[in-house]
């Protein structure tokens, strides 16, 4: 036999010549023809092979529409190819053209629809070399001739490669070939194939005569076929045996990571590398196993990025598609179910669900109607009481249907929806309940059209971890949402609804919760008004989150106004305060949950006093940050307030710090959430800060909102408590006072000076109270106290405070007279005509106070 040239045009030498018949080395065949056109139906590349087929150049075809190139009357059968090729990824068929000198030629066609740049689809066209003029028979044309030498040889290579096609080793050889386990090809010199076994055709969907004649890339474009290319011209040059880790699937499908394809020289009896063969062999079960464990690994990254229960969804719909299935849905019950163990009877009644999430493979077909009018985000599905789905979410577990399964096709004759969502070419469906903590959530849907295998076992099996993964995250941010709008309830709750009637202080508020997932927090303010039109402003900050942050701090709100009532000093408050949050703490040291069970330990706090009769301003602070102050003038600044350590930490001391303020001076008190930012330091925070308190504004709800927009630029990662006030003053005109002996006859003269005070201030209407008032308050301190005694009367736009001071410590009590006792009436009637009345300490001495309300007029 003679040796076949290694490479187009080589001769064979004679030496290498084989006994027999001379025989003459075939033509070498004509390059593939191949085109390209868009979408309008236009010719856009036209290559040489084309032109040698059909004789057009390319200046005559690029730009035309391509049915100029069919016969005359195959435009019918032309238009049918393109209402055969819509929507898919790849076509073959025969097509009549017509040649340049009039004749008419039958050719296989292949296309594949590709993607240029941008966003232009068109179709790639190959005519494989064989082909047939009309009227004549494969024989009559040499190409004819080759395929009838092929077919009964084994094609170009077939008398060497099997033997004798006549012999019984032949004949054994050509089944062998044909019905291999694996995917077998033949390769030529120029990479065009000439033989295909079964196996080939089976997973590339076309026939040994489609594929004759063309390069893999051409069969297949992909980037595997090219790199698969690229190893068998290595194995053609000398290179040895090739392996891949890969191998190419059908046009549109791409790489297969499931085969290991190996590449084989074929060598003639003188070791002359003549062609490739390629044997791919499918791992499919170790593929699909791996293939499991990357999905379930990526699921773990992937779902439950947020606390968006639709968003959860749609992320399960994402990862199941297209790595599990071909479409997905996933439907939240309206009304989830708790608690019991499942049944394994359907319920009686329909279920009612929401259409959350749905995804597929393809822009059209069963899950386009998924996504369309069974599909859309908020609708409304209804499972009967016997369908597949009522009958999974009943027994807690997954199931699989092939298309043919009794209840899928009820179901579907039932349910218009489930019907289009199931659609015609669906073969394989998997119904996955969604259960987390004991509660039924929803359902996932999964089915296959474009895979060709159906659900096994195995894929039940991930589909369960990945709803189970989806299920879990939706009932955490279900119940985070629960526990998020219990607390932000309780904490609003528990801060001031209205701001108090005083005329001490202009007072503006802002409150913003945290927008992390962490939880509201435990920040708070508070305004206070105290004896003598002094007012008291807190601000705190509990530590932790979530509903016991919330608790604990209504608990010390709740303490300091009452402690505020008995009008102790902002160091005395504190250490109170510090005492009850010790206490708070030991009570709660055998609970479970340690990381909030600390009681309030590391709470901060700050405490204000402000009088607006001297101006002035007592502070003291638990480790809190320190109060801004403004005066008239813009200047900013910090109060020196002694920092003091955090509540609950026990024996230390807190300070009070006094200073005077002038009449207009701006006071901000805040938690630290809003020094807190994350884009930028303290330094700065501070600085914006401090530009936004000293800009004059008209109202402090314009200060407020200035502070927020300076110094935040997204939602706080801690809750913010802002407190701004402005400082009035009760000048002369609104207070008297008058020293008094320790003498019995002097109450009298106090009731004097208070009638003629009174009817100065315009408030006759007030004297007789007044007058009763002040003989008491006179009276208990000439007796019980000692001197010196001083009386204070203060006139606010509303309120009439009479005060008396004595250097006594010893404070009075309210008692009970009985029938015939002389004393102990005068305090119970100052109790029943005053709005309210009490004692406050100083260093030295007590003050005994009583307030009236005033008429509007």
């Amino acid at each position: 036999m003679e040796r076949l040239p290694t490479h187009p045009g080589e001769r064979p030498h004679e030496s290498d010549a084989s006994p027999g018949p001379a025989r003459t080395a075939p033509p070498t065949p004509p390059p593939p023809a191949t085109a390209a056109v868009d979408a309008r139906g236009i010719v856009t590349e036209w290559s040489e092979g084309a032109r040698q087929l059909l004789g057009y150049p390319p200046s005559e075809v690029v730009g035309q529409p391509a049915a100029r190139l069919l016969a005359d009357d195959a435009g019918t059968a032309g238009a049918a190819a393109l209402r055969d090729a819509a929507g898919r990824e790849r076509w073959s068929g025969t097509v009549a053209l017509r040649h340049r000198d009039g004749r008419r030629l039958r050719r296989e066609l292949l296309a594949h629809r590709r993607t240029a740049e941008g966003p232009v689809t068109e179709w790639l066209v190959v005519s494989a070399v064989t082909g047939t003029p009309e009227g004549q028979t494969p024989a009559d044309t040499p190409e004819g001739e080759a395929a009838e030498g092929e077919a009964a040889g084994g094609g170009t290579y077939g008398s060497e490669a099997a033997g004798s096609g006549t012999s019984g080793s032949g004949r054994l050889g050509e089944w062998a070939f044909r019905q291999a386990p694996c995917v077998m090809a033949v390769f030529d010199a120029d990479l065009r194939l000439v033989r295909a076994n079964a196996g080939m055709e089976q997973v590339l969907s076309l026939t040994e005569d489609q594929m004759r004649g063309m390069r893999l890339p051409e069969i297949v474009p992909h980037p595997v076929s090219d790199e698969t290319e690229a190893k068998m011209r290595r194995v053609l040059e000398g290179g040895g045996p090739q392996q891949l880790r890969a191998g190419a699937g059908p046009a549109g499908t791409g790489a297969n990571d499931g085969w290991s394809t190996s590449l084989v020289p074929l060598e003639d009896p003188a070791g002359h590398v003549r062609a490739v063969c390629l044997a791919a062999h499918q791992r499919l079960q170790e593929h699909l196993a791996r293939q499991r464990m990357l999905l379930l690994s990526e699921a773990s990254a992937r779902i439950g990025t947020t606390a968006d229960s639709g968003r959860t969804a749609q992320e399960l719909a994402d990862i199941a598609v297209p790595g599990l299935a071909d479409f997905a849905a996933v439907d939240l019950l309206d009304a989830p179910r708790h608690g019991g163990a499942p049944s394994p009877a359907a319920p009686a009644r329909p279920l009612a669900a929401t259409r959350t999430a749905v995804r597929s493979v393809l822009d059209d077909g069963p899950a386009a109607s998924a996504a369309g009018t069974a599909g859309t985000a908020g609708t409304k599905t209804l499972y009967p009481a016997l369908s597949p789905v009522a009958r999974c979410l009943a027994q807690g577990h997954g199931a699989l249907y092939d298309a043919a399964d009794p209840d899928l096709l009820r179901w579907a004759r039932q349910d218009p929806g489930a019907a289009r969502l199931l659609g015609s070419t669906t073969h394989s469906v998997m119904v996955v309940p969604m259960r987390a903590h004991g509660a039924t959530l929803g359902v996932a849907l999964f089915g296959r059209h474009r895979h060709a295998e159906p659900f096994e076992a195995d894929d039940l099996w991930l589909a369960e971890e990945l709803t189970a993964k989806a299920a879990v995250s939706i009932h955490t941010a279900r119940r985070d949402s629960r526990e998020h709008t219990s607390t932000m309830t309780l904490q609003r709750s528990l801060l001031p609804q209205t701001l108090p009637d005083q005329g001490a202080l202009d007072i503006a508020t802002r409150y913003l919760p945290a927008g992390t997932r962490a939880g509201v927090g435990g920040d708070w303010f508070d305004v206070i008004p105290l004896s003598g039109a002094r007012v008291a402003l807190v601000v705190g900050d509990v530590v932790g989150h979530g509903i016991r942050a919330s608790a604990t701090m209504g608990r010390l709100r709740t303490a300091v106004r009452t402690l505020a009532d008995v009008d102790l000093p902002p160091d005395e408050l504190l250490t109170h305060l510090d005492d009850l949050v010790l206490h708070l703490s030991a009570d709660e040291s055998g609970t479970d949950d340690t990381a909030e069970s600390a009681g309030g330990i590391g709470t901060t706090c700050l405490y204000a006093v402000y009088d607006p009769v001297s101006r002035r301003c007592a502070l003291a602070r638990a480790g809190h940050p320190p109060p801004a102050a403004v005066t008239p003038d813009g200047a900013v600044r910090f109060l020196d307030v002694p920092a003091g350590p955090p509540l609950g930490l026990g024996g230390l001391p807190f300070e009070t710090f006094e200073t005077e303020l002038p009449e207009g001076s701006l006071l901000a008190l805040y938690t630290d959430g809003l020094l807190a930012a994350r884009d930028h330091d303290i330094d700065e925070a501070l600085d914006k800060m401090f530009a936004a308190l000293a800009r004059p504004a008209k109202t402090l709800d314009t200060v407020c909102d200035r502070v927020l927009t300076a110094m935040l630029t997204h939602r706080p990662d801690d809750d913010i408590a802002l407190l701004v006030a402005r400082t009035r003053a009760l000048h002369a005109d609104r207070v008297a006072a008058w020293d008094l002996a320790s003498d019995p006859a002097v109450v009298a003269r106090a009731r004097k000076h208070a009638t003629e005070q009174l009817a100065a201030w315009g408030l006759d209407d007030a004297a007789f109270i007044t007058e009763l008032t002040v003989s008491e308050l006179v009276t208990n301190a000439i007796r019980y106290g000692r001197p010196p005694i001083q009386l204070r009367l203060i006139h606010e736009d509303s309120t009439l405070t009479c005060e008396v001071f004595d250097s006594s410590s010893t404070a009075p009590h309210m008692r009970r007279a009985r029938t015939f006792d002389e004393g102990g009436r005068g305090l119970l009637l100052v109790g029943q005509l005053a709005r309210r009345w009490g004692t406050r300490h100083a260093l030295t001495g007590k003050t005994v106070w009583a307030e009236q309300s005033l008429s509007p007029g």
